[in-house]
């Protein structure tokens, strides 16, 4: 890292890392027209074929003069600009240009696309350092693809730099106190030591002398293609079959003040239990579930956007130490290896 700035490694990390897949948006964005989002610094058009579903992403940016791509019409798996008609297939080649047929426009590769994923509940997209042919494969953890396990998404825009989100949930120690009023953080002590574990893909931050019994512990993910946070949530008998609730967190940034957070509520159930769960989440617990993250958004919300440089840490936050460091130093290999 001592080729680059601080401030260079922060800059190039606030629009998110390369060579991963980050969640955009919920699958239900995306319908028959198509959408413009600001993600991972770029402005993106987003679509789905009407014969089968696929969902494509190019840059929301027209080759001839910019116009929005998201603004004219999907023709299947190309887009046509309304501004002039130029149309853009979803790998980013101009296929047609109506206004001059045969100009040199016409098959050439003009526009930026990604390549996108559709599981859980959610649009992912490649944020490729480069052109790749093919990415490698999406793999989200055994909690949101097996069947063993449900899960629902609690999708949520935060007015704040999306590495507060990651800071936040790195934090088990706020659960006792920020949500102490909560019903399922109210057990357990306000004081703790802390340890980290690692892992093959990543470590844990766990509390040294508690377990299940409140927000205790949570896990740093990194596959080299996509990274997530884990943790559990120890529930009573009341809040129904399936043990603890596992959480997974993902977070996209939109502007340096304004991010995409999902959260997945999984838990192991199957046949009927599964069904009860899923009727007494919506029932019941939902509710309580956006209060928390509720209490979670009005406190980085207020946060300003310089309060790391202003921190006074200590032994609890080792876990967020490690993560940054951990976050830095990717960023700072990965622009070395922009400069060949």
């Amino acid at each position: 890292m001592s080729d680059f700035s601080m401030e260079q490694i922060d800059a190039y990390l606030a629009k998110g890392l390369k060579d991963r897949w980050h969640m955009v948006c919920p699958s239900r964005f995306v319908g028959d027209r198509a959408v413009s989002l600001r993600r991972l610094g770029y402005k993106l058009a987003l679509w789905r074929e009407p014969a089968n579903g696929k969902v494509h992403c190019l840059e929301d940016h027209c080759p001839h003069r910019g116009a929005p791509l998201s603004m004219g019409f999907v023709l299947g798996d190309r887009l046509g600009c309304a501004y002039h008609g130029v149309e853009v297939d979803c790998r980013g080649t101009v296929t047609r240009v109506p206004g001059s047929p045969g100009c040199k426009l016409e098959g050439t590769k003009a526009a930026r696309a990604f390549h996108v994923e559709e599981q859980a509940g959610m649009i992912f997209i490649y944020n490729a350092s480069q052109e790749v042919a093919a990415p490698p494969p999406l793999r989200l953890p055994e909690y949101l693809n097996s069947d063993e396990w449900s899960h629902f998404p609690c999708y949520v825009e935060w007015g704040n730099d999306y590495r507060y989100v990651a800071d936040n949930v790195m934090d088990p120690m706020h659960g006792a106190f920020l949500h102490k009023q909560s019903h399922t953080m109210s057990e357990g002590a306000s004081q703790a030591e802390f340890a980290i574990r690692d892992l093959e893909q990543g470590f844990v931050f766990e509390k040294t002398g508690q377990k299940n019994v409140n927000f205790d512990w949570t896990e740093l993910i990194d596959d080299g293609t996509a990274m997530w946070h884990r943790l559990e949530i120890p529930y009573p008998k009341t809040g129904g079959p399936g043990g603890n609730f596992t959480i997974i967190g993902m977070y996209t940034p939109i502007s340096r003040e304004l991010c995409a957070v999902v959260f997945w509520r999984c838990r192991k159930v199957s046949g009927w239990q599964r069904d009860t769960w899923r009727f007494l989440y919506k029932n019941r617990l939902e509710a309580r579930h956006w209060q928390v993250l509720e209490q979670d958004r009005v406190a980085l919300e207020n946060m300003e956007l310089d309060a790391w440089d202003r921190e006074f840490l200590y032994q609890h936050d080792m876990g967020i130490v490690r993560q940054r460091r951990y976050l830095r130093r990717l960023a700072a290999e990965q622009m070395a290896a922009a400069q060949g």
